[in-house]
Order: C-alpha cells, then sequence, then structure tokens
C-alpha cells in the first residue's frame, strides 16, 4: 500500500484498502472541500490522522482542531457562508455540545455548501450512552445519508456535497463506529480538476442571517420548501436500493398492439408475502443471516434515513403481506414507515421493535439473527452458548502501566472520608471511578463536574465536594462552571488533571500544549487561566509526589469556598512512545525484593497491571508492561518495590 498520504491526493484512480474514515477524506480532496474542522472523540479521530498524513504544504483544505464541537461547527458554518465549502466532524455525543448552533444550521443559506460527519455510537463503545443522532436531523430540518461500508461512505460523501452546493443547505454524513472503522478495498475515481478561490464571498444579501422574531418565520418556511424538493432527491436516489430474492406472482396476458404482440404481467397478489426495510450496518449484518434462510424476504435498503423515499417505501409495503422495519436504537424508520402505511391505507403487517433488548446495542450478525428469530420463525434461532467453552475472566479497562491518574487516586483516596462525595467528568481520569480507586461517583458529559459539584455543595454542611477535570475539557467546557463556582462563591473543591494531552481520543494537542494541528502556537496555560477569573486558592502537584497530593486535597477540601488543585503529570504512554521514536532508552522495570511480606497494596490499592500475582501467593512484575517510572515504589509498606541497577530516564527527568 501506498503511503496514506500519496493515494489520497493521486491524481489517477487509485484502488485502497481503507477505513471508513480515510476513505472519507479522498472524497473530501475530490469535492474541493476548502475548510474542515473537529473536536477529536471516538469513532472518527482516524479522519484526522488521514489528514495529517498529508504533508500541510500539499494538503488542498484548512484543517483545525476547534476546543469544542459548538465552536467547530461554527468554524464551518463561518466559511461556508463565506463561499467556501465546508466539514465539520465529532461523535455521537459531540452533537449535544454542538447543538445550539447546529439546530439553525437548516434555517441558513450555506452558499458554499457543508457537510456534517456524525460518528455515531451504537452499543455505547466509547460514549457514555448510544443516543440516535437520526432526531437530530429530523428537528434541525438536515437531510441525512448513512453508509453501510467504506465505499458508500466515499460515494455518499460526494453526494452530501452535490446536494449541499446545489440547496445551499448542511446535509449529515450519519457514520456508525462499524462503518467508521471497516476496511474494504475502495476504488477511488481520477481527481478532478478543481478551481479554488479564496474571495470571500459573505454578504448579508445572501441570507438573511438574523432570525429574529421578523425573519425566523420565513426562514423556517424557506426550509420546509428545500425540504420538499429534498424528498424529491430522495426518492430517486440510488443509494436506496431493492433486492427481490423471488420472481412477482401472477399471469402474463398477452395484447395485439397494431401489428405488435404485447406481453403483460398482471398481479393477481402481492408478489411477495415478506420483506425487510433496513439501513446502514443492520442490513450487512442481516445479508450474513440470510445466508441461512432458504425462503429470503425482499430487503429495501436505505440510503437516505431523513427524508426517507416515501414512493419507493410505498411500492414495497403495497407488494408485500408484512414487513420487518430492521434497525438498531430507536424506532426512527418504523415511526415514520407505519405512518406511510396508515395515510396510504396500505393493508399490510409491519413488525418493529419486539422488546426492550431491540432498541439496545449494534446491530451485529449475532444480534439480528435474535430480533430476526422472534420475528419469523424459520430463521435461524440464536446459537445457544456451549457450556462446556471455558471461560474467560472479564478485562476491566484500565488505566496505562505508568499513568500519572493512577497516582493521583492512590494518593488523593488517602484524603477522602467515605461520606466526602465525588464528581468524575469525561477523560481517561474517569478510569478513577473503577475499583480499587472509587473515586468519581456520579457523571454526565464533558464539563459538568464543576455545576454538578456546586449544586452537590448547595444546603450541604456535613459533606465535602470534590470535582475532577482534564485539562484538555477544562478549555473544551469547563470554564464557565468554574466562572459560575467563583461568580456564586460555591464550596468545592476542583482537581485539575493535568496530563498535557487530549489522551483518550489519541493524544491530540490542545491550547495548553503550545501547539495545534498545523504549527506551534501560543500556549494558553491553565493556572494563568484560572488566576485571570479571579481564583485565588490555587496549589499544584506533580502526581507523582503522593504525600505532598494527598496534603494538598486536605488543606483545599478544609477550607470554605472554592479551591482548586492541579495535578500534573506527562501521559506517560505518549512520553514512552516519543522516547522511542527520538531512539532514548526507555526505563528499566521495576522488581520484587526479598522484603515483601505479602501486604499486597501494590495489587489491591494502587493496582498497576504491571504488579501479577503468582499461584503461590508471590507478588512479581510483568517486565512487558513496566515502564519503570518507578511511582509505585513509595507505595509499598515495607519497601520491596525496588528499581534494577541500571537506571533509565523515569519521572525525574520529564
Amino acid at each position: 500500500m501506498k503511503r496514506m498520504g500519496d493515494f489520497l491526493l493521486s491524481q489517477d484512480p487509485v484502488s485502497e484498502i481503507v477505513i471508513g474514515n480515510t476513505a472519507v477524506v479522498r472524497a473530501m480532496i475530490e469535492t474541493g472541500v476548502r475548510v474542515v474542522s473537529s473536536y477529536p472523540g471516538s469513532p472518527t479521530p482516524e479522519i484526522a490522522n488521514a489528514i495529517a498524513s498529508i504533508d500541510v504544504d500539499k494538503r488542498p483544505f484548512y484543517f483545525e482542531f476547534s476546543v469544542n464541537e459548538k465552536v467547530a461547527t461554527e468554524v464551518a458554518f463561518g466559511a461556508s457562508v463565506n463561499g467556501h465549502l465546508s466539514c465539520v466532524f465529532f461523535k455521537s455525543v459531540g452533537i449535544n455540545v454542538a447543538a445550539d448552533t447546529f439546530v439553525q444550521l437548516g434555517l441558513m443559506e450555506l452558499i458554499g455548501g457543508m457537510v456534517i460527519i456524525l460518528g455515531d455510537d451504537p452499543g455505547a463503545n466509547s460514549s457514555q450512552n448510544e443516543q440516535d443522532n437520526r432526531h437530530y436531523s429530523r428537528l434541525s430540518y438536515i437531510p441525512m445519508l448513512e453508509p453501510a461500508t467504506p465505499t458508500e461512505v466515499y460515494q455518499m460523501f460526494k453526494e452530501a456535497v452535490l446536494i449541499s452546493k446545489e440547496k445551499k443547505m448542511p446535509v449529515i454524513l450519519r457514520m456508525s463506529t462499524h462503518v467508521c472503522h471497516a476496511k474494504e478495498k475502495v476504488s477511488f475515481k481520477a481527481m478532478p480538476q478543481l478551481n479554488h478561490s479564496d474571495e470571500p464571498l459573505f454578504s448579508p444579501e445572501n441570507g438573511p442571517y438574523i432570525p429574529l422574531t421578523s425573519k425566523a418565520l420565513d426562514m423556517k418556511r424557506k426550509a420546509l420548501q428545500k425540504w420538499a424538493v429534498v424528498k424529491e432527491i430522495s426518492n430517486e436516489s440510488a443509494f436506496n436500493v431493492e433486492e427481490r430474492f423471488q420472481p412477482k406472482k401472477g399471469f402474463n396476458a398477452d395484447f395485439k398492439l397494431g401489428k405488435s404482440k404485447v406481453s403483460i404481467n398482471i398481479d393477481t397478489q402481492k408478489d411477495q408475502k415478506r420483506g425487510i426495510i433496513t439501513a446502514g450496518v443492520p442490513y450487512l449484518s442481516l445479508k450474513d443471516v440470510l445466508e441461512e434462510v432458504v425462503d429470503k424476504p425482499d430487503i429495501l435498503k436505505l440510503g437516505f434515513v431523513n427524508p426517507l423515499p416515501q414512493d419507493k417505501i410505498i411500492r414495497f409495503l403495497e407488494a408485500h403481506h408484512e414487513v420487518k422495519v430492521l434497525e438498531e436504537l430507536d424506532d426512527f424508520l418504523e415511526q415514520e414507515i407505519k405512518r406511510l402505511a396508515f395515510e396510504q391505507e396500505i393493508k399490510v403487517k409491519i413488525i418493529g421493535k419486539m422488546d426492550i433488548e431491540d432498541w439496545i446495542g449494534e446491530y451485529t450478525p449475532d444480534k439480528v439473527r435474535e430480533v430476526m428469530a422472534k420475528t419469523w420463525k424459520d430463521f435461524p434461532q440464536p446459537v445457544a452458548e456451549d457450556q462446556e467453552k471455558p471461560k474467560i475472566n472479564p478485562r476491566p479497562p484500565q488505566m496505562c502501566p505508568g499513568c500519572g491518574h493512577r497516582s493521583a487516586f492512590y494518593a488523593i483516596k488517602k484524603a477522602l472520608d467515605a461520606t466526602d462525595i465525588t464528581v468524575a467528568d469525561i477523560g481517561c481520569h474517569t478510569l478513577g471511578a473503577l475499583e480499587p480507586y472509587n473515586v468519581g461517583q456520579v457523571l454526565l458529559c464533558m464539563g459538568h463536574s464543576n455545576g454538578t459539584a456546586a449544586g452537590l455543595s448547595l444546603l450541604n454542611h456535613k459533606r465535602r465536594v470534590v470535582s475532577f477535570l482534564g485539562d484538555s475539557t477544562f478549555f473544551h467546557a469547563a470554564i464557565p462552571g468554574i466562572i459560575n463556582a467563583i461568580y456564586n462563591n460555591h464550596n468545592h473543591t476542583l482537581i485539575i488533571m493535568e496530563n498535557g494531552t487530549t489522551a483518550m481520543t489519541g493524544h491530540q494537542e490542545h491550547p495548553a500544549t503550545g501547539k495545534n494541528f498545523n504549527e506551534i502556537t501560543q500556549k494558553i496555560p491553565l493556572r494563568q487561566v484560572l488566576e485571570g477569573l479571579g481564583v485565588k486558592d490555587i496549589e499544584e502537584v506533580d502526581t507523582y509526589s503522593q504525600q505532598k497530593l494527598t496534603e494538598a486535597v486536605k488543606k483545599g477540601m478544609d477550607k470554605e469556598g472554592f479551591s482548586v488543585i492541579i495535578a500534573k503529570h506527562p501521559c506517560m504512554l505518549k512520553f514512552t512512545r516519543d522516547q522511542r521514536k527520538a531512539g532514548r532508552n526507555t526505563p528499566n522495570p521495576v522488581h520484587i525484593g526479598d522484603k515483601c511480606n505479602r501486604t499486597y497494596e501494590c495489587i489491591s490499592e494502587f493496582a498497576c497491571p504491571t504488579f501479577q500475582l503468582a499461584p503461590d501467593g508471590s507478588v512479581w512484575v510483568q517486565e512487558d508492561l513496566c515502564i519503570g517510572d518507578r511511582s509505585c515504589m513509595q507505595t509499598c509498606p515495607v519497601q520491596a518495590i525496588e528499581p534494577t541497577a541500571k537506571r533509565g530516564a523515569s519521572h525525574e527527568s520529564i
């Protein structure tokens, strides 16, 4: 395979095995996208990785990681109303952050065009819920296309651009986790000749762009007029495909038309007893299940999920006695299809979701097998679990060896008592809620911790409140909550877990790192921001200095009012990777010395995965995992954790 950046820019037709997140970048380039913005979040970060593979001086568009999804959406919107084709991408719950801006986009004249790539997450693989964001499409009058494969990602993005530019409206490309990460050999077309212009074309005359009361209703009326046109586009779209598995029923009748003989088929009954309407990944899973079915039902596979291709759906319903609507998450398609059947007075049995489990989880082949077995008895039944199959112990998520968050939670827990309330936030440090730390008892979304902690502190004269926050989330969504705590004199302690990167989503930069996606930039230090906001009580402690951190937390919690502790240490996963890339030797692992009396503090309380328990009860170090950071040494009550003779770079040299 060529270097990714080379084939993405290839002028000739090219076929490559790529994931959906890579295929969409080639589509951006072919369609002449000029501005791309994002905030990192699974399952979409690999889109940025593909963009990063293109040298900056050869990159045909501007790209940035904005500080949050709302700002990213506004950057793309601003570019579009200035005449430049734009794109914004983020994860499923990111649209909640962007919603205040997002719901206005359908009312606007986007003269340059704008595509919104939405990385939805059925199964909650990397999100705190599995919300169905198709509802946002309906709420905002923004069309939505849903690909099932990387090839469709490539093709549908290009279709979305055509619609967006022609109708001057945003279009959503909904890419679920499996589509983002699925691999397929995609045939890319030759690069078209594009004439880019950087001429700023913004004019209020293209609008209106101010949705005041006097204009808002007319803007909505215009949006609905566009929506009516897009309905016709959906009806004619080649992305809505019908698959027939049985011939039509009826009889042939021959007629003479002049000197010609004409044969037509006259239906005597519905063409086929059963049909299935589906879209996206559930369609691919259904195809797997149908390999075991003899009497296969017809399929209508939708590419447009909003607005739906009503004419095609009506014809499909009319041609079948029973139709199963197969979709993951909510009954979004089911409701609309049942409405159509009612309005058209079509006598057809429509089978939607049958129990609670149909609303939950990804529609993998096993899941679809279960759903379809409940629907029709001749479908293959779920595979019974092999009782003789060896049981595998669950592998809970955990922080990396050497992670500063582990050292922090070990130290912070010593400052807490059983009545203290701890508020978690989004990031690697969310794992502090798990055993053995149990720090972080409530979680909503990014940046919520300050506001939630403030509410928990009200009318509370007995229990102390501590909130947590990552440094990337600080800039993303936390500053208003901090201002609110100062402004209203709330009584709680905020601990900012500063590791110098956006670690959970792949080590992207943030405003405090002094570098953005493209270049070196001005650092915005956390402490200076906090001081500028008016925070009076700020302590900074390295998380490897466990005793100091414990004391700082106790001190902060014993004070009245709002206090902040910055618990800082570089992300050691990123640090060790950078060390290896620079050709430096990684640190040597620790080992367990003769002093060990099997207190098991290293395993039961500190819980670094490098410490393993042998069958005889002794503790040993998994050297392939240990990075030699030595933060563990201070946790052993008898100092049995010892450095190796040859000492490499450690936290002291960072």
